[in-house]
Parts: C-alpha cells; sequence; structure tokens
C-alpha cells in the first residue's frame, strides 16, 4: 500500500547529537521536524527509536527532543557503525515487516547507510527530507536523490502526519495539527 500507515510504521531518528547538530545546514528545523515526528508518534502509538553515534564523542540526543522522546518511549541506542544495521541490537528492534520511516543526520552518511541496507533487507523505508540533514545542502541532495534511486520514499513530515492521521475524523487529529503550527 502506497500510504503509510501508523498501525504499520516504526520511527527511527538518527543520531540527531549535540556536538553534530550545530555544523548541520537548516540544523534548528531538522531538529524542529524530528520533533514533530516524535510528538506525533507519542499521540498515535507509533513506536520510536532513536540511534546515537558514538555518544561519548559527539554527545548525547539534543535535550530539545526529551520531552517526545519521553512522550513517544523511544528507546535510545548507542553505536560506531555508521549503518544502524551493523549492531545487532538494531536490527532486533527493527525486526519485523513494518515501514520504517527515517530522520536524522547526517543524510548522506547514517541515514544514507542505514536506509540502503534496511532496503537490502526488502523493508519499505520512508525518509522525511525536511526532518534530515548534513552539513552541506548537496549532500543532502545527492544522498536523497540517492536514496530515491534505490528504492527508498522521500516525503515531508506534514506528509508523514496526514497519512498516519488518515481522516479529520481521527481522535488525534486536532493535537497533531496543533504539532505543525
Amino acid at each position: 500500500m502506497p500510504l503509510m500507515r501508523a498501525e504499520n510504521t516504526q520511527l527511527l531518528v538518527i543520531d540527531l547529537q549535540e556536538r553534530l547538530m550545530p555544523a548541520i545546514a537548516g540544523g534548528a528545523d531538522v531538529l524542529a521536524r524530528a520533533g514533530q515526528l516524535l510528538h506525533a508518534a507519542a499521540l498515535l502509538g507509533v513506536p520510536a527509536l532513536v540511534t546515537e553515534q558514538s555518544p561519548t564523542k559527539l554527545g548525547p540526543t539534543l535535550p530539545d527532543l526529551d520531552e517526545a522522546r519521553l512522550a513517544a518511549r523511544a528507546a535510545t541506542l548507542a553505536k560506531t557503525s555508521f549503518d544502524a544495521c551493523a549492531e545487532p541490537a538494531f536490527l532486533e528492534a527493527v525486526a519485523g515487516d513494518h515501514e520504517l520511516v527515517l530522520a536524522g543526520c547526517e543524510a548522506h552518511i547514517c541515514v544514507l547507510q542505514t536506509a540502503l541496507t534496511l532496503l537490502a533487507h526488502r523493508r519499505r523505508v520512508v525518509i522525511v527530507r525536511d526532518a534530515v540533514g548534513s552539513r552541506r545542502p548537496e549532500s543532502h541532495q545527492a544522498a536523497l536523490a540517492r536514496l530515491a534511486a534505490h528504492g527508498a520514499e522521500v516525503v515531508t513530515t506534514e506528509m508523514v502526519l496526514f497519512e498516519w492521521l488518515r481522516t479529520a475524523e481521527h481522535p488525534q487529529f486536532r493535537a497533531v495539527s496543533q504539532l505543525i503550527r
């Protein structure tokens, strides 16, 4: 089914960390969109997972996401490999056939490598273009083009939120709508 369904989705937020985010082009917007996705996941019962690349070197996930992470009950997984799939705990956390919605940094490194491996495992991968970032815009653009060429769907935060809702009659419509105002 081409439309995303909240009941068959897992949100993955990759490496939005203290020492990395100040270098990301449009980093504040990427962080805000990731926060919206985490809050919506909490409201709609979408499981979420947060990764941290070498947290002793790059620091923890930014505290701006703490409230949303707690609301979504998102587990946090430390990793050293750029491809999160190289971590057995990550593969266990994403096991199943649900679709995977990815946000995070950097688009051309950790997001790209993780997504390409998930695609190789025949998973449906959805990249949220306004919730992924890179230090340089051309790296961001190249990553999105490469991911799309390999079968990832490239969407926006609002596309995810409103596909998860499906209808203005959804009991969480008002709360999710408030996230993007």
